[in-house]
């Protein structure tokens, strides 16, 4: 019964989102595009390729802003905003189907989902209002952890974890601290799955509740952050746009056609890709900072 309502709800927020994206986009539609060659079929292509990886395991944050930056599709500054905005109705998908097949205690469930998204809600209020700069050597330090993390999973260095699929006490209060700082850390384009996994496992969790946590964290949360980067108009609406139009069936190819890939190869694919667009973030805001240096 509790399961079916927080389906519901998932449902209802995520109705409400395409409402209220709908109406803000008929007033305003930002255009952050870095490059006018960026067509649609390329935006809805990084959208499909990124969320199929997402559904599988890998996270579409770190390999969205790659292409981004590769692409120059969108300016460092809105990609925070765009990959926000636009992978929230796929996650939404993923949620609803990790949800319903992988059973997790519901009071550990909800209360980790509502601490992602309270951190999410604060955390976009701030990374709106950064200024260029900031916003590129944040989301290259992102980068980096994420390579990081995508780096340990290669090398079997996740923790083992157990076999609960509950918090209670000591742990549940750490889980939930950790969930919220995890979701105010997505707004900044560090995705929820690695950490997740770690977070979920140091804790003496069973890892595939991560799944079920993390879709659902994400399902909830990023509508939440995004209204506030929508409001800010710090997002590209037409990358955006083709992120959910190309991510949703992405979403359901993966998880009811393909289900598991063997995947080794592409993570290390993966790690060289996001350390380069880490390094190419942090350079762009080293150049930004000599530019704007008062010359003698």
């Amino acid at each position: 019964m509790m399961k079916t309502a927080l389906l519901i709800a998932l449902g209802i927020v995520s109705a409400g989102y395409i409402a209220y994206w709908i109406g803000a986009s008929r007033k305003s539609r930002p255009d952050y595009s870095d490059n006018k060659g960026f067509h649609f079929w390329i935006r809805s292509g990084i959208g499909f390729v990124t969320n199929f990886l997402d559904t599988l395991g890998i996270g579409s944050f770190a390999t969205t802003t790659s292409s981004f930056k590769f692409l120059r599709g969108v300016k460092d500054e809105a990609i925070p905003g765009t990959l926000n905005v636009g992978h929230a109705i796929p996650t939404a998908a993923e949620a609803l189907i990790f949800i319903a097949i992988v059973t997790v205690d519901l009071r550990t469930l909800i209360a980790m989902i509502a601490a992602a998204v309270l951190g999410a809600w604060l955390g976009a209020g701030i990374v709106a209002r950064w200024p260029r700069r900031t916003v590129q050597i944040g989301m290259g330090f992102a980068l980096f952890c994420a390579a990081g993390l995508f780096l340990m999973k290669q090398l079997n260095l996740f923790p083992e974890g157990g076999v609960s699929f509950s918090l209670d006490g000591t742990r549940f209060v750490i889980g939930l601290i950790g969930n919220f700082a995890l979701g105010a850390l997505m707004t900044l384009g560090i995705g929820l799955y690695a950490p997740c996994m770690i977070l979920v496992s140091l804790l003496g969790m069973d890892p595939k509740a991560a799944f079920p946590i993390m879709m659902g964290s994400c399902a909830f949360l990023m509508p939440a952050g995004s209204v506030r980067f929508i409001k800010s108009g710090r997002y590209d609406w037409k990358a955006a746009l083709g992120l959910t139009i190309g991510g949703v069936p992405g979403v359901l190819i993966a998880a009811y056609l393909v289900k598991s890939l063997p995947l080794k190869y592409v993570i290390w694919l993966v790690i060289v890709v996001v350390l380069y667009t880490a390094a190419m973030m942090l350079r762009s805001a080293f150049k930004e900072s000599v530019a704007a240096a008062p010359q003698s």
